[in-house]
């Protein structure tokens, strides 16, 4: 019986083309800036974003961790949402190895920072004080149920920053799950940003990697700090063409995970016992869900029962689910999802 694996779109594993172009992948020591497999991802992910240049990292996390080493100096405060990837699952690396204080604001459940609370989080210019220097958005907003910010909103927060004299950076781990769900380009949501990183081995199936952008300058210091972090790497023109791949084929049929993943909230709402905690509208590729108090079983068991069933739901709390469509989720999958749920509820 195939396993079916909702736990994240992390677990996507390489398509076909994915691997016979790595096989086929021309390699150099990028270190030397030297593999043109990987110059060739940079140059492609940073017109893709509507930016000047660059950089292959190994992941995200070290991605928006660069972002801020180079945004910010030691003492400096960045200003995020209490439910930012950054703050929650980065094992606290801006303030650990950057020396920089976090702000954070509460995130609205749409996964937006209200602008009167970014505009009371900037500090005056009093040496009592950290300086405010960089706002982060996160889009899509991963534990707010993957949901993606506008255009609008992000420009606002784009001319916000930059009015106040700050600096911008984009968390777009899934931004082309969000471009596809507004009906709009990664690059205009970008746009207002000075500095972006997203991840090439989620949705887009590629299997490591992520690449920050942003302007030439910038991504000359984020060289150096990917350095110190230990990131540099040689001869990954051969991961990097995976990369490609993810690029040129992967992000306009995401709209299929979102399809999926609709089906399968429609199907699993229906069901007694399970209710929606994360209220978005469904517009991506994730569903948080939790068990009603009259169900006589904890997540932890409920999950055995479902891995008794080749199907790996994520824990999002004790009595929490979060369950993510990819590549590698069927119609197949999806229908054989909510069975599994309907027979175990059943059987309590």
């Amino acid at each position: 019986m195939k396993k079916i694996d909702l736990r994240s779109d992390t677990v996507t594993m390489p398509t076909q083309s994915m691997l016979k172009a790595m096989a086929a992948a021309e390699a150099g020591d990028d270190v030397y800036g030297e593999d043109p497999t990987v110059n060739r991802l940079q140059t492609m992910a940073a017109e893709r974003m509507g930016k000047e240049a660059g950089l292959y990292l190994p992941s995200g996390t070290m991605g928006n961790l660069t972002a801020v080493l180079v945004h910010c100096n030691r003492g400096d405060e960045v200003i995020m949402g209490n439910r930012a990837h950054t703050f929650l699952f980065e094992g606290g690396g801006v303030s650990a190895l950057g020396g920089v204080a976090m702000y954070l604001l509460p995130n609205e459940d749409d996964g937006t920072l209200k602008m009167q609370d970014l505009q009371s989080a900037v500090r005056p210019d009093n040496p009592h004080h950290p300086r405010s220097r960089l706002v982060v958005l996160e889009n899509t907003q991963n534990r707010c149920g993957g949901a993606p910010l506008s255009v609008e909103y992000t420009n606002a927060v784009g001319e916000f920053a930059h009015s106040n004299g700050l600096l911008f950076h984009l968390d777009g781990a899934r931004i082309f799950n969000a471009a596809v769900a507004m009906g709009t380009t990664a690059r205009e949501l970008a746009a207002p940003a000075d500095s972006i990183t997203f991840c090439l081995s989620k949705g887009l199936c590629a299997p490591v990697g992520s690449v920050l952008c942003g302007s030439k300058e910038f991504i000359h210091d984020a060289i150096r700090i990917r350095k110190q972090l230990g990131g540099g790497m040689r001869q990954v023109g051969y991961i990097a063409a995976a990369g490609i791949v993810a690029l040129e084929e992967m992000t306009e049929r995401l709209v299929e995970d979102h399809q999926r993943l609709q089906a399968l909230s429609d199907g699993l709402l229906k069901l007694p016992g399970l209710y929606k905690y994360l209220n978005p509208p469904i517009s991506t590729n994730m569903l948080f869900i939790a068990l009603d108090d009259s169900i006589p079983v904890d997540g932890a068991a409920f999950i055995e029962k479902m891995a008794q069933q080749n199907i790996m739901i994520g824990s999002a709390g004790p009595r929490h689910f979060r369950m993510v469509t990819h590549y590698w989720i069927s119609d197949e999958d999806v229908t054989r999802t909510i069975k599994a749920f309907n027979s175990i509820l059943s059987s309590l």
